[in-house]
């Protein structure tokens, strides 16, 4: 059986929540999970088994990784936020890019050609 903290999962949405200077009425309307429920959640009120759905949604309403929370619960390391996403690549290096790709592409087809014609002249 799996030991379940909740206590440490009250901490990290009371902290979380002060960092992002959110009232449990704001984290309830960005989660969309009842306020009674994040207020037992975050109090440690009530111990019973939650949907991993209500967990993710607070992760996210928290800005931090959907797993986040059940991780703390379980006693495991909450896996790290998403990085950045990387900026645009300019059009040219784009381009390059899918020349790249057509190169492999064609390189495939004429082994695939190949293998399948043996006696074929270009061979």
């Amino acid at each position: 059986m799996t030991v379940r903290n909740w206590n440490a999962v009250a901490r990290t949405i009371s902290a979380r929540a002060r960092e992002l200077e959110l009232s449990q009425l704001a984290l309830a309307e960005r989660s969309q999970v009842a306020s009674a429920t994040i207020r037992e959640l975050q109090y440690n009120t009530v111990q019973r088994r939650r949907n991993t759905r209500t967990l993710e949604a607070l992760s996210v309403a928290l800005e931090l990784h959907p797993g986040h929370l059940f991780a703390i619960l379980t006693g495991r390391t909450p896996p790290s936020r998403e990085p950045p996403p990387l900026p645009p690549l300019d059009p040219l290096a784009r381009l390059h890019i899918v020349e790249q790709h057509v190169l492999v592409l064609r390189q495939r087809l004429d082994e695939i050609h190949t293998a399948l014609n043996p006696d074929h002249p270009n061979r």
